[in-house]
């Protein structure tokens, strides 16, 4: 039973660590010259297209786009008035081997700058 439990305990905080070092911060942020509405009316057609299916949600200065995930956390974009135009943030949760290339929700975001 000993030489079970040992393994055990040296992994489990291992597998806890993950889950606790989930960060708040935004995995990117964006500036744009379009309003939080115009980016939105680019962005959820492109995320549409690449079969991804975005709930949008608003609020007087904020556009909210959700992007539900089968393997994770949903990826979330968020496009707030600033300035001259918008401030984009984009909350995005990338599997271990799709890092090196921007995903199709990634994409879509740049694309609507």
């Amino acid at each position: 039973m000993r030489p079970l439990f040992v393994p055990a305990m040296v992994f489990a905080p291992l597998l806890l660590a993950g889950c606790a070092s989930a960060p708040n911060a935004p995995t990117l942020t964006l500036q744009t010259s379009k309003t939080p509405a115009q980016y939105a009316d680019c962005v959820v057609p492109k995320l549409q297209g690449s079969a991804l299916n975005p709930t949008v949600s608003q609020t007087s200065r904020s556009y909210r786009i959700v992007v539900p995930s089968k393997v994770s956390t949903d990826n979330v974009l968020e496009a707030y008035k600033a300035g001259k135009g918008g401030k984009v943030f984009i909350y995005e949760r990338h599997l271990l081997a799709s890092n090196f290339l921007p995903s199709s929700f990634e994409r879509a975001a740049q694309d609507c700058i």
